[in-house]
This record gives C-alpha cells, structure tokens and sequence, in this order.
C-alpha cells in the first residue's frame, strides 16, 4: 500500500528525523568532510574579494583599452552576477545528476577558469573568464550547502550551516590579505591562488561519501553512483510559494549583510580616517563580530524564524549608530552591533529555507536561495550608490538602510503576533 504524503511543516518548523544526523558527526572521516565542505564554501568567497586589492593595476595596465573604466571593476562584480543568475539553473543540475559529482566538475573548472588571466591578455577574455569563474561558483555553492542539509539535520545542520557562515566572514578578511600580498609581485599573481582547488578536487572525491535521501527511506544509484531516494510516497510538488518569501527576504538580507564589507573604507574616508592599517583594523572586527554572531546562532535553540526580527532590529539599529557616528570609535561600534545582527541572519535565513526541502528538491531549492543571496550582494553596491546620489551622503544611504531594515522587521514581528494571539485563544 503506497504510504501517504506526510503533512507539510509549519512556517519555520525544523523537521527532526529520528537518528538527528544522517552520517556520524565525529572522527577523522566527519572532520575530513566538514573541512572540504567549509572549503567549498569558500571558493566563491575568494572568487568575490582575492583580485579587489589588484584593480588599480589593472586599471593602469589596460589604461589605454577602451572602456577599460567599467570592465577592470566588472572582473571582480561580474562572477556573483553570474552565480546570482545561473545558482537556480546549478540547482536543477544538482537534483538530477547528483550533487558529489558536479562539485568535483566544478572545482576543476574553478581552477581553469580561475587561473585563464595568467595567460589571456585581451581584456574583454579577462572579464568573460571571471564569468565562467561565477559559473562553477555557483555549482560549487549550490553543491556544498545541499550536501550539508543531505549529510546532517536539526540542529547538527544548524550548526554546520552557522560553521559555513562563520568560514566565509574569516576567509574574506583573509584573501583579502593574501590578494594584496600576492599583488605585491604583479596584478596576476593573485590569479595563481585560484589553483588550489586542484588540490580540493580529488580530496572531495576521497572525502565525500554518496548523499542518501535524510528520511532513511530505501536508496539505490543512480547513474553516477551516487543515491536516489525511492521510497514509494508520493512527491511533493516543488516548495515555490514556501520558498518565494524566504528568497525575497534573503536578496534583502544580502544587501544588509554586504553594506559593512563594502562601504566601511569609504565611511571611514569620509570621516577623516585614511591610513589603511586602520580601515583594515576597523574591517576586520566587523568580520569578527559576523563570526561571533554565527557562533551565537550555533548556540541558540529553537527555531530561527522567530528570532528574525530581532536580529533586523539589530542590524538596523547598527545601521544607526554608523548613520548618526561622527567618529571613527562610533562607527566601527555601529559597524559591529550590525555585523553581529547579520552573523545570525545569514544562517538563520539559510535554516529556514532548508527545512522546507525535502531531498528530491534541495538542490533546486539551495540554488534559487543561493541565487537570492548572490543577487543581493551584486545589486548592494549599486542600491547604496542610489541611495547616496539621492540623500547627498553615504552615510544617509546606510541610515535609510537601516530603516529598511526596521520596516521588515516590525513587518515580521506583526504577523507573528497575532498567528501567537491566535493559538492562544484556542480553545484547550
């Protein structure tokens, strides 16, 4: 007798399985696989931040290229527009020919893409090179988060996807470092880095063992070896409507979440502050409290989803301490109420869009959630320039953020009230 649909969870609820993990969360074998998906995690990070030290290099060696103005900065811009519009596209991918074997393609390609400047010298190659990088970062992110959610569950996943967070705040500071160091000997010596994927390749294929559907129901393989769950409920229909709201707050989120990365040198520039041993001081204890604000997250039990308008509330009340700061003390305290708020927001976001997949469509889902996020930190920078041709300051720009950022969270507090009122008036 074919076994009935079970009922879809409640907004923000966790679904637990019995074991609460679906592979063992200790020894040499789990620690190898928690590094190699922490790593491909951060791949798209170094994609992100590694060549921004280098640009004004650039800039002077393609000085005389037409339209070399828009296309150096478009080399570091262009692969989280590319990973923001083709994530959901990764994801379908992901669902259909399994997630261990794409992640492997993509690191290699990572590599090859990554490392193409070395030798191009068109700038227009350049560019369209760092788009194919944007490729396979966004099956690179869309595999390694779907493994976490295949590999784990509760809040063994809570706590990797906060890790993820956490990995990806410490190693922006850090390529950031790396890519000016390596910058030193030329503007193409930071494109070797992106190399070191050659060695995660084959690890991954060592260290990953084949996804299994987190129900425990029956598996066999598909055509590339890895598990396809076969139990015999019916299938759901793909999550669009559970997935549209939690997508849409999570472009916003991104723009939250870039704001201090990417505007603190020039609010500090714009209060006086211009040696770079400070704004790199500045910058990295704002990385700091993101990763204090995962950690935070990995602590906390119970569901996010009722925590999120606490944490826009503090990401909008750091966004008005940097708004009203007149100094360089006050900013970065603003900077780091916000960046706490934002270390818990990034996993708390990425929870709750989890819970509401099951195995057939994580792939899918993680990579129009993936794509969300990309998208908010591409369009970031634009809407803070907007902001700031309209109010006549950067800091005004971040302070209307900031009240954006209040509007949603009492537009999430307000719903939860009363949906709280109701049950409580139930009869008991």
């Amino acid at each position: 007798m074919p076994a009935s649909v079970p009922p879809s969870p409640p907004a923000y609820a966790e679904p637990v399985p019995p074991s609460g993990a679906v592979l063992p969360t200790s020894g040499a074998a789990h620690r190898l696989r928690v590094a190699l998906l922490m790593a491909g995690s951060c791949l798209p990070i170094l994609g992100a931040v590694l060549i921004a030290p280098v640009l004004p290099k650039m800039q002077d060696h393609f000085a005389d290229t037409p339209g070399a103005g828009a296309l150096v900065p478009m080399a570091l811009t262009v692969p989280a527009l590319a990973l923001g519009l083709l994530a959901p596209f990764a994801g379908v991918i992901v669902d259909r020919l399994g997630r261990k074997r794409l992640l492997i393609v993509a690191t290699v390609l990572y590599a090859i893409f990554g490392t193409a400047p070395l030798w191009l010298e068109s700038l227009g190659a350049i560019v369209a090179s760092r788009a194919l990088v944007g490729v396979a970062e966004a099956a690179i992110m869309t595999c390694s988060t779907t493994l976490i959610g295949d590999y784990y569950s509760g809040r063994v996943r809570d706590r990797y996807l906060a890790l993820q967070t956490m990995c990806a705040s410490a190693s922006a500071t850090a390529f950031f470092v790396i890519g000016g160091a390596a910058g030193s000997a030329g503007w193409r010596t930071p494109f070797w880095i992106y190399a070191v994927s050659l060695l995660i390749a084959p690890l991954m294929a060592i260290g990953l063992p084949k996804p299994t559907a987190a129900t425990g129901a029956a598996e066999v393989g598909d055509g590339d070896g890895e598990s396809t769950d076969t139990t015999v409920a019916p299938k759901r229909s793909f999550p669009f409507r559970q997935l549209a709201g939690i997508c849409g707050l999570t472009v916003f989120g991104a723009l939250v979440f870039y704001t201090v990365p990417v505007e603190m040198s020039y609010l500090l520039d714009d209060l006086g502050v211009t040696a770079t041993s400070v704004i790199g001081l500045a910058t990295a204890i704002a990385s700091a409290a993101t990763v204090a604000g995962a950690i935070t997250f990995a602590k906390l039990r119970g569901t996010p989803g009722p925590r999120l308008p606490l944490v826009f509330a503090l990401c909008a009340a750091g966004f008005a301490v940097m708004w009203l700061a007149n100094s360089a003390p006050l900013l970065i305290v603003g900077a780091v109420l916000n960046c706490l708020g934002t270390g818990l927001l990034l996993p708390s976001l990425l929870t709750i869009a989890m819970s509401r997949l099951d195995f057939a469509d994580r792939g899918r889902g993680t990579g129009l959630w993936t794509a969300s996020f990309f998208i908010g930190q591409f369009i970031c920078p634009l809407v803070l320039i907007a902001a700031k041709s309209a109010l006549g300051t950067l800091a005004a720009a971040v302070g209307l953020l900031g009240l954006a950022s209040a509007v949603v969270a009492a537009g999430l507090f307000l719903p939860a009230r009363r949906r709280a009122a109701a049950v409580a008036a139930l009869p008991q």
